[in-house]
């Protein structure tokens, strides 16, 4: 009998592997390393014959290098921006990601998060629990409908699109920017299509952060850009992390230049102990009532997590098997 593959999933899981067993189980052993830096690594992944990795750390050039017998680096995931794909192509190693598993969640997030800053729900959740203010809805005058209310999506991918059907339902005009969009997709889904970053910040009293992160992306949203927004307008990123700098979040919501921010990413996670972090921990920093904080958890659900684990180890059978694969991003 040949010798089995050997398939290693790099962090995030550390279970019994039953889903990923069972796929592979005639083809592959599997093995969870449980590891929180690429450093973990060293001296366990070099003999893989495919890798499937999430989203807790990164794989860079060095430890794509040590591959030996790699056949497959599965980015159990969206975002490309923790595995160096354009290397890995070098090695004749394909990446692939899982491009669509989480797209109703991290948009349900997403829209969760603009009903709970718009309608004030969380701001007078955090004061009266705080015993701050009086128990009346006039501690968040003035509220407006949301129908009418215009949202911005920066990134119309699968995920901002998601989020522009939901918005829609609630009547809300929705614009996007997205230079990488075909023309007709405005049209498609009967929003609205803007040119330039600032006119979309100039024209939205909510901007939803849906787009990957690049060169280009990174600090997308910074004190330049902010500026162009109205005072008083709402941000949410559930995209990446560095697609905003957190430095400037504090001082824009004490100026009221931001009525509120929800963020389900952070550009390093855990977080340090930065400002960002200070004021949403501070029941007397002013910001800390209109602040939310996630831990990077819109992508979860049991049925998606269940389809991503399916998915990937999927994506190792093809690529062991010698079968096509789907969603090469190298």
């Amino acid at each position: 009998m040949s010798k089995k593959y050997r398939v290693v999933i790099t962090d995030f899981l550390s279970d019994s592997l039953e889903t990923e067993t069972k796929i592979l189980n005639n083809l592959a052993d599997v093995v969870a390393l449980n590891a929180f830096s690429e450093e973990d690594l060293m001296g366990k992944i070099e003999e893989a014959d495919a890798v499937i990795l999430y989203h807790l750390l990164t794989i860079s050039k060095n430890t794509i290098a040590r591959l030996k017998n790699c056949r497959l680096i599965v980015r159990a995931g969206v975002g490309i921006d923790n595995v160096d794909y354009r290397y890995a192509r070098t090695c004749n190693i394909p990446v692939v990601n899982i491009p669509d598993y989480g797209s109703e969640d991290v948009a349900d997030t997403a829209m969760g998060m603009l009903l709970s800053l718009m309608r004030g729900v969380h701001f007078l959740n955090s004061r009266l629990r705080a015993g701050q203010g009086e128990w009346s809805y006039t501690q968040v005058q003035p509220l407006r409908r949301l129908r009418g209310c215009s949202l911005g999506i920066i990134g119309l991918g699968r995920i901002g699109t998601a989020m522009a059907l939901r918005a829609k339902s609630l009547g809300m005009e929705v614009s996007f920017y997205d230079p990488y969009k075909p023309d007709g997709y405005d049209k498609a889904l009967g929003i609205k299509r803007v040119e330039t970053l600032p006119e979309l910040l100039e024209k939205s009293q909510v901007v939803s952060l849906h787009c990957p992160l690049t060169e280009e992306t990174q600090h997308l949203i910074n004190a330049c850009s902010l500026a162009y927004m109205a005072p008083g307008a709402y941000l949410i990123n559930t995209a990446r992390g560095a697609v905003v700098d957190t430095s400037i979040i504090p001082e824009a919501l004490v100026s009221g230049q931001l009525a509120g921010a929800a963020l389900d990413v952070l550009e390093q996670e855990p977080p340090g102990n930065n400002p960002l972090i200070q004021a949403w921990q501070d029941p007397q920093h002013s910001a800390h009532h209109r602040l939310i904080l996630n831990p990077h958890a819109a992508f979860y659900s049991e049925e998606g997590l269940a389809e991503i684990r399916v998915r990937s180890a999927q994506a190792c059978l093809n690529a062991l098997a010698g079968k096509p694969l789907r969603n090469v991003i190298n």
